[in-house]
């Protein structure tokens, strides 16, 4: 497996800084050069490696080390760019913000890829200034390879000259000097970019490019990608392509459009090793789902689509039939939402849905949960036995309405969620037989086993059918 990988990290002072932005940029001005470049998204984040792949015209993956074991998250980043010119990885929030402790942050991804790091700096109203912020940066963690910066939002070329002198004096390079343009900034909802598939405009996203390529020194990043050392792969755990894969397929039908965008590429690829054929559905527009062994629901934004959602009644009737019949059933975030009773959206109007789950959920004008979760299963469900404890994450701004006296018809609490920041546990999700939904995000990657036992459940349904 080739660890030689010119490779770069594009950081941040905080969120909001535009990198996303940047590196959008970035990854359209390479790939117009001719080059193949491959790019990744560090922490747990579904929209903004869509922007990515429309620039880059490949797969974005995410890095992520509480999601996956740090041996796998080297083995993703060396096979999924092991036939690129360069990898450009994207980091999350500020340069040192993650979880509890530093975890998934961009300078731990960093120093676990031996990856030099630019940092992007807003230099909206400020001047030298920045270039003290860029010192502390530095000095912060002096293992991390702050290679230079890009100062963002500039004003003017005065403005550019002040804050280039102040760091020329403090000896940190400059790889690019972005003046300020309000058309470059890319369209945004409450969780936080437009997703691109509502967004899909490749014209946006040249523009994006030649901007950001006629404002920074593509040149000198890819001198500095190409400086660095071989990544360490003694631990890395190969991903032996030959193993054993059942020879009959199982069918899982994954609900794929608007409304339900959320997954990762190597998550699903996870699916496939098991001995899963993945075939794509529209929860919007098909009018049943496609013939299947089960079906996973991920998050996304089924609150924008909820009349669409609501007026498929024949799909929402093919999937209440499929759990009748004991297909496994598993949702994530919006894709639980769509299997409840119904969702309130913003405007207070609510809208039924499929009824699977005896709740309702509503939106709220604030972020109920956001953050890492490990989630300890009270009972068995198509994920794994009673007592497996998976690693996950929420991001959401719906909640569950409490009804007391509620008939649950059968279903339980499927979780104990317990968060990273603060230890604080709770109930969370909801399981019967073969059907899971709660707001948890996990990665495959990180939870091999639990993929495992959803394709061997989908396998074991199918056979149960078969004999009756």
């Amino acid at each position: 497996m080739r660890n030689d990988i010119p490779r770069v990290v594009i950081g941040a002072v905080s969120s909001g800084s535009g990198k996303t932005t940047i590196v959008t940029g970035i990854l359209s001005a390479l790939r117009q050069r001719g080059l193949n470049v491959q790019s990744y998204k560090i922490g747990p984040d579904y929209i903004d490696p869509g922007y990515h792949k429309l620039a880059s015209g490949n797969p974005a993956h995410n890095l992520d080390s509480w999601l996956m074991p740090q041996e796998k998250l080297k083995e993703v980043f060396c096979r999924t760019a092991e036939e690129a010119d360069i990898a450009i990885i994207e980091g999350v929030m500020g340069l040192y913000d993650g979880g509890r402790k530093g975890v998934s942050s961009t300078a731990e991804i960093a120093k676990l890829l031996d990856a030099p790091v630019i940092l992007v700096i807003d230099a909206k109203s400020m001047g030298a200034s920045a270039a003290a912020i860029a010192l502390g940066f530095k000095m912060y963690d002096p293992e991390v390879k702050l290679a230079g910066v890009i100062l963002n939002r500039l004003g003017s070329p005065t403005h550019k000259t002040m804050i280039e002198n102040a760091l020329k004096n403090i000896g940190i390079d400059v790889f690019g000097a972005i003046r300020r343009d309000d058309s470059l900034v890319m369209p945004e909802r409450h969780l936080g970019l437009l997703p691109v598939e509502e967004n899909e405009e490749q014209e946006i996203v040249d523009k994006i490019g030649e901007a950001v390529g006629n404002q920074v020194d593509l040149d000198e990043i890819m001198k500095l990608a190409e400086t660095q050392f071989s990544i360490d792969i003694d631990e890395i755990e190969e991903d032996n392509e030959n193993e054993d894969i059942p020879q009959k397929k199982i069918k899982i039908a994954v609900a794929k459009d608007d409304a339900f965008s959320f997954y990762y590429p190597e998550s699903i690829r996870m699916l496939e090793k098991c001995g899963a054929e993945i075939v794509n559905f529209s929860p919007l527009k098909d009018k049943k789902l496609p013939k299947c062994d089960g079906v996973i629901l991920g998050g996304g934004f089924p609150e924008m689509f909820a009349e669409e959602l609501q007026a498929n009644v024949s799909m929402q009737e093919s999937l209440r039939k499929a759990v009748n019949k004991g297909k496994p059933v598993y949702a994530e975030c919006g894709g639980f939402m769509y299997l409840t009773e119904g969702l309130t959206d913003f405007e207070d109007v609510f809208h039924p849905m499929t009824g699977i789950i005896p709740v309702k959920v509503q939106m709220n004008k604030k972020l109920q949960m956001v953050g890492y979760v490990e989630a300890k299963m009270e009972l068995s469900t198509v994920l794994g036995e009673k007592d497996t404890v998976i690693k996950g994450h929420e991001f959401h701004f719906s909640s569950e309405i409490a009804e007391e006296n509620k008939d649950m018809q059968g279903f339980e609490r499927a979780f104990t969620f317990t968060r990273m920041r603060n230890n604080a546990t709770y109930p969370a999700g909801f399981v019967r037989d073969n059907v899971l939904g709660s707001y948890l995000h996990i990665h495959f990657i990180g939870c091999p086993e639990s993929a495992q036992y959803f394709v061997d459940k989908c396998r074991e349904n199918r056979r149960k059918r078969k004999k009756e």
